[in-house]
């Protein structure tokens, strides 16, 4: 048993075989169901008839000799046994098998007779070899039983009503056997190939090749199976190189970090330094590598962290404009030496529900490289209302981005210049961080800017709402 369902292409077939005998079967059973629906009811009609016509000469009284011969005329000419008693007793003398009176008619029979009910009879009998259909009609006079009409007739098998189209119909199951079994067959390809093509495309998938396309198009639960498989092998490749191009761009941040803490920290191992100055300045350097190699581990743990579902803020109502200026004190220095103008213009109403370190950190990061991308001119900042929510404009004069990187500048460790240094930049990590920051706080950033013009981060979010 085992060997036929350890695929679903057998599975499929006993399905269709056992469909094929259960119509079979089922055609068998309506051919007696129609036998003793259509043939006997046609039957018994047809003989209630006649018996209801023939009873219909019986003008009252004693049976007459006339009417008796009346009744043989008719026997004689028809295919029906008709018999006409005047006791029901002397039924026995007349038919040519034998009968229980007390049977044939019972006290219950007998009631009915007698309300001029005709009483129905059917049973087998051994000399016809076949059940009989028969008919009692009452003749009844002033409510008294003067005698009794008995038709019958033996009831066809239904082989010999079969029996002229007989060879016809096994044609026919033939015929329907060979079109089903091709159908069936068809019909199991059709159905098991795309799902095989998806066993052998899984497989393909789980050995790390997820170049893989299903070319299945059919609409049914099959094509949308064939459809969700395509984008999970998409997905999958994409998210693979992702982790690829993580993997190396973390592997390059550190190297060159490593590579300067490995080689200042051997000169001064080896005492290749002899000068005091040159070797606090190997020292400020291997330290200077050192923060950026923390800066970066930092930045990374955070995304990890905002990444996962386990992430949990720790929020309050948070006057937003306070806190910018307070994040904004902490950059006057630096902006005073770079010799940049600051503007900013903040609504004190502005509240949100918000966790402030998080918050805190996304201006931080954006304030950064506002800074770090403007040799001149001014940075604005502008929080304001709009119905629900609160609007946090960041404006730079700086380099700007061209069209072509702009979609791209929130992914992780993208550069819009491929062969700058991290000497003078952060660790390419600050943009991702804050939008991920922003969106768990349901709201959203976007960065807007045009080469050699400047850059304008909008920061979106939800103000507190007070129940």
């Amino acid at each position: 048993m085992k060997f036929l369902t350890n695929s679903l292409a057998k599975k499929m077939w006993l399905t269709v075989t056992a469909a094929i005998i259960i119509t079979i079967l089922y055609s068998y059973f309506l051919s007696y169901l129609f036998y003793e629906k259509i043939y006997v009811e046609n039957v018994r009609g047809s003989l209630l008839t006649e018996g209801r016509s023939l009873a219909s000469e019986y003008q009252g009284g004693a049976l007459t000799e006339d009417l008796r011969e009346k009744i043989d005329w008719y026997n004689s000419k028809s295919e029906t046994e008709v018999f006409i008693v005047s006791n029901p007793r002397e039924l026995s003398a007349c038919l040519p098998f034998e009968i229980d009176y007390q049977t044939l008619i019972g006290e219950a029979e007998r009631e009915e007779l007698l309300k001029g009910s005709p009483v129905e009879k059917l049973g087998y009998e051994k000399r016809f070899d076949r059940k009989i259909m028969g008919v009692i009609i009452p003749l009844l006079d002033d409510n008294r039983l003067q005698g009794i009409i008995y038709l019958y007739v033996p009831l066809a098998k239904i082989s010999e009503i079969t029996q002229d189209f007989a060879y016809l119909w096994i044609a026919a199951a033939m015929i329907f056997t060979v079109i089903s079994i091709l159908l069936g067959t068809m019909l199991v390809k059709k159905l098991t190939k795309p799902l095989l093509d998806m066993k052998d495309a899984a497989e393909h998938v789980s050995k790390g090749h997820y170049d893989i396309h299903l070319n299945i198009d059919s609409k049914d639960e099959i094509g949308q199976l064939a459809n969700a498989f395509n984008h999970m092998s998409s997905s999958i490749q994409k998210e693979d190189e992702k982790k690829k191009d993580f993997l190396a761009n973390v592997s390059h941040e550190l190297r060159t970090p490593i590579s300067y803490v490995k080689g200042y920290s051997e000169a001064l191992i080896s005492e290749m330094v002899k000068s005091e100055d040159d070797r606090k300045k190997y020292l400020q350097l291997i330290l200077r590598e050192s923060r950026r190699m923390e800066r970066l581990v930092g930045d990374l743990l955070d995304l990890s962290r905002l990444e996962s579902d386990e992430y949990k803020l720790e929020k309050m109502p948070l006057p937003l404009g306070q806190l910018i200026e307070d994040a904004i004190e902490k950059y006057k220095p630096i902006l005073h030496e770079k010799g940049l103008d600051l503007h900013y213009h903040l609504d004190p109403d502005v509240i949100i529900n918000g966790d402030e370190g998080r918050i805190e950190q996304v201006i931080q990061n954006i304030i950064d490289n506002s800074i770090r991308y403007t040799a001149k001119g001014r940075i604005s900042i502008r929080l304001y209302q709009e119905k629900d929510k609160c609007l946090i404009d960041i404006e730079d004069t700086g380099i700007g981005i061209s069209e072509e990187h702009l979609s791209k500048i929130k992914q992780r460790f993208y550069r819009v210049n491929k062969g700058r240094t991290r000497s003078d930049g952060g660790t390419g990590l600050g943009l991702a961080i804050a939008e991920k920051l922003v969106k768990i706080h349901q709201g959203e950033l976007t960065v807007l800017s045009e080469l050699n013009k400047g850059t304008t981060v909008k920061i979106m979010l939800p103000l507190f709402e007070i129940s």
